[in-house]
């Protein structure tokens, strides 16, 4: 008889049918009761790996991305989503909802707390699509709780929560997907592919598109609204780490948030963890980047040891990159375009339109299993980001800055390093 193939989970448990069904068949007193007692679904039937082959997980953070990539993770057959986790009631119930249909039972358990999830001792990972403002202080709790993560973009709001998640991720050996599933989207793969290859010849310059914002709203303060029963929107959790202000509803609307300070890091980083993260890929730098930055014209350039150059270009829809040698370009985008210069390079390759999470949620649990680490790991994310935090410093104090991407620090200038953190209200801590 074939040896049946061990892959350990993240509590160190052998994930195997044999080891599930040996159980079953001790607790049923031998095979002749087997058909009784296990249903297709546990023999890995009717779609469904069987228990012993599924990556049990929780969901923190049930808004319309959150939502979005639940999906994604339910369409895996060796996914087995047992509790959904937010602040708002509303949001918990519309997650326990998508559950509970896909499965068909009523058996997907409602949140308030994420602590309290990330306390179950079976789930082994959780998608983490809060807040900006949230993502590292609960990707560090989870790391802390033995759970492997895949946490939506951007993975912090400042340069020091970044490395504080590398730290944790990597002293509990944990498994951290990063929602940036461009990286896993043929087109931009493409893309990338080129720049890497010599094809374009030597790369000169890469354009990152900056989402446009309401700089505005950036440390707006709104009026006090009546504050909501804890049980239906807890305030407090939804602040995090965040400075303390009254409710008003509108803070919490994702439209307003993505472009206040105290909740993002603005422009830059909206679309610029996308855009910035393709041109890292696209300069070999996932574990470094850029050395100087510059303010230029509404916009800031930076620059790689190598010599190439990344500029931040306004934000125009559909979201793209460019990448120019001293041969040729390509141009990428969401709405499906791909466009080189000279054609030729392109070889007659057709693409698809959008931007998926499924090939990319699917290399996060290949990797849980494996305990490899995903296309965009942890250190991958954590510099990604950085170039836009960089980038975000650079255009506050309108003057150039050089940096240091092994000690991770401005040279010779105190107060762009005084702006790599920020200040966490208490009780909430790294």
């Amino acid at each position: 008889m074939a040896m049946l193939p061990l892959m350990m989970n993240s509590h160190g448990h052998a994930w195997n049918r044999r080891r599930f069904l040996r159980g079953m068949l001790r607790a049923g007193g031998g095979a002749a009761l087997f058909p009784a007692l296990i249903p297709a679904t546990a023999l890995g039937r009717a779609g469904r790996a069987a228990p012993g082959e599924r990556i049990v997980m929780g969901a923190i953070g049930l808004g319309g991305r959150g939502r979005y990539d639940l999906g994604a993770f339910l369409n895996n057959p060796d996914v087995q989503v047992v509790a959904v986790c937010d602040c708002r009631r509303e949001r918990r119930e519309q997650g326990k909802q998508i559950v509970d249909r896909k499965y068909g039972n009523q058996d997907c358990r409602m949140i308030a707390d994420f602590h309290d999830l990330l306390a179950r001792e079976d789930i082994d990972a959780v998608l983490i699509a809060t807040g900006d403002n949230n993502h590292s202080m609960v990707s560090i709790a989870a790391a802390r709780a033995g759970k492997d993560m895949y946490c939506e973009k951007p993975m912090s709001v400042a340069i020091t929560e970044g490395r504080a998640v590398v730290e944790a991720v990597r002293r509990h050996a944990r498994v951290f997907q990063c929602g940036t599933q461009r990286r896993s989207i043929a087109r931009f793969r493409f893309a990338v592919d080129l720049a890497r290859s010599g094809a374009l010849g030597r790369l000169q310059t890469l354009y990152a598109e900056k989402a446009p914002m309401n700089p505005e709203w950036s440390f707006a303060t709104l009026p006090e609204e009546p504050l909501p029963p804890k049980e239906e929107f807890d305030w407090d959790t939804w602040l995090g780490p965040a400075p303390w202000r009254p409710y008003n509803h509108r803070y919490a609307d994702r439209q307003f948030w993505k472009s206040h300070l105290d909740f993002s890091g603005g422009a830059i980083n909206e679309w610029g963890s996308h855009t910035a993260d393709l041109c890292q890929m696209a300069a070999d730098a996932d574990d470094s980047g850029p050395v100087e930055f510059e303010p230029w014209q509404d916009t800031i350039v930076a620059h790689y040891a190598s010599g190439v150059k990344l500029v931040f270009e306004k934000g125009v829809w559909p979201l793209h990159v460019r990448f120019v040698g001293d041969r040729g370009s390509v141009y990428v985008d969401d709405d499906g375009n791909l466009e080189t210069d000279p054609p030729s390079l392109r070889a007659n390759r057709e693409f698809g339109r959008g931007y998926p999470a499924e090939n990319h949620v699917r290399n996060f649990l290949d990797c849980v299993k494996s305990r490899q680490d995903p296309i965009a790991s942890v250190e991958t994310a954590h510099r990604s980001v950085s170039v836009c935090h960089i980038a975000n410093i650079c255009r506050f104090l309108g003057r150039p800055l050089r940096w240091n991407p092994q000690r991770e620090e401005f040279e010779g200038d105190e107060q762009a390093n005084r702006m790599r953190s920020r200040a966490f209200r208490e009780p909430w801590i790294l």
